[in-house]
C-alpha cells in the first residue's frame, strides 16, 4: 500500500454510516443542550441588546414587545443555525475528528434526520416570532429580510456549495450578525437608523467574526484534512491571530467615538477588556486547539458585556 493510498484511507467518510461511533451510549439532554453551542448565544443577544440602545437614542420609550420579539427571533436562529451546522458537517463528515465538544450526527448517537428536524424547529418558531414582529410594526418587507436570514443560515454549511467552506464564513457573519440584527433591531422600534445603530452594528459584527475567527483557529488542521476551506485555511495560523487581535479590538475604538461623541459612560466599555486581553494572549500563545475553546468563550460573553455598558451609555 503507497503513502498516498494510506493518508486516503484515514480520511473519513462522508457517510455517516460508515464513521465510527465517536462516543457510546444514549443521548440525553445534556447531548441536545450542548450541540445547540450555548457559548455561541451571546452573539445573538448582543446585536439586540445595542440595536434596542440605538432605537431609544431617537424614540426614548422602550419597546419591549418587540426587543423581546427580536430577541427570540436572533436566539432561535442562532440555535437553528448550530443544529444545522450539526447535521450538515455530520453528514460530510468534516466533523468526524473533532477538537472541540463532540457532534450529535458526527457522534453516530442522534440520525442526521432528527438533528435536521430540530434545526427546522428553531428556524420554524423564529419566523414565527419574526412574523409576529412583522405584525406589529406592519413592516412587510421585513418578512423577505427574515427568509433571507433564514437561507443564509442553512448555506452556511448546507447545501452543495456551502459558503462557510470556502472563505467566506466572516463576511456573512458580519452581515447578518452585525448589520441585519442591529440595524433591524433598531428600525422595528424607531423606525430610524441612526449613527449610533451603524457603529453598534459594525461593533457586533466585529465580534461575531472574531469568534468565528477563533473556532476556525482551532479546527485549522481538521478542516484542512477534510478540504473545508475557511478563511483560516487560506491565510494561515499568524495571518489568523492577527486579523483576530484586530477584530476583537476594533468594538473598543467604536466605543471610544460614542465616548467622544456624546455618550462618556461608555468609556465604562473598555472594563470588557478584562476579558479581551486574555483572550487575545491565548490565540497568541496557546500549545494545544482545545484551550482556544476558552478564548471563544471569552469574546463570545464579551460581546454581550460590551452591549449591556453601549446600551446604558445610550440611554442614560
Amino acid at each position: 500500500m503507497t503513502v498516498a493510498s494510506r493518508s486516503k484511507k484515514k480520511r473519513t467518510s462522508g457517510n455517516p454510516a460508515k464513521r465510527p461511533v465517536v462516543e457510546a451510549g444514549p443521548v440525553t439532554v445534556g447531548d441536545w443542550i450542548g450541540a445547540a453551542r450555548l457559548r455561541t448565544l451571546p452573539l445573538a443577544v448582543a446585536p439586540v441588546i445595542l440595536g434596542t440602545g440605538a432605537a431609544q437614542v431617537t424614540d426614548r420609550e422602550l419597546h419591549w414587545v418587540i426587543a423581546l420579539a427580536c430577541l427570540a427571533v436572533a436566539v432561535l436562529l442562532q440555535v437553528g443555525v448550530n443544529f444545522a451546522n450539526d447535521y450538515s458537517d455530520g453528514i460530510r463528515g468534516t466533523d468526524a475528528v473533532r477538537v472541540g465538544p463532540a457532534r450529535l450526527t458526527a457522534s453516530g448517537r442522534v440520525s442526521p434526520r432528527q438533528v435536521l428536524i430540530a434545526a427546522l424547529i428553531f428556524f420554524a418558531l423564529a419566523a414565527v416570532a419574526g412574523l409576529a414582529i412583522v405584525i406589529r410594526t406592519q413592516q412587510w418587507w421585513l418578512l423577505a429580510v427574515g427568509a433571507i436570514s433564514i437561507v443564509a443560515a442553512w448555506f452556511y454549511t448546507g447545501g452543495k456549495r456551502p459558503y462557510g467552506y470556502n472563505a467566506m464564513g466572516e463576511l456573512f457573519v458580519f452581515v447578518f450578525f452585525g448589520l441585519v440584527a442591529v440595524l433591524g433591531t433598531t428600525w422595528v422600534q424607531s423606525s430610524a437608523l441612526p449613527l449610533e445603530a451603524w457603529l453598534a452594528a459594525v461593533a457586533a459584527g466585529l465580534f461575531a467574526c472574531a469568534v468565528l475567527l477563533a473556532n476556525n483557529l482551532r479546527d485549522i488542521d481538521q478542516d484542512r484534512e477534510v478540504g473545508k476551506r475557511t478563511l483560516t485555511v487560506l491565510i494561515g495560523k499568524r495571518a489568523t491571530q492577527i486579523v483576530y487581535t484586530l477584530f476583537a479590538l476594533a468594538p473598543f475604538v467604536i466605543a471610544a467615538m460614542f465616548a467622544l461623541l456624546l455618550y462618556p459612560i461608555a468609556w465604562l466599555s473598555l472594563l470588557v477588556l478584562l476579558a479581551i486581553i486574555p483572550a487575545i494572549l491565548i490565540v497568541w500563545t496557546y500549545r494545544e486547539p482545545r484551550e482556544l475553546v476558552i478564548a471563544l468563550s471569552l469574546t463570545s460573553l464579551s460581546s454581550v458585556g460590551y452591549a449591556v455598558l453601549i446600551y446604558w451609555a445610550l440611554v442614560a
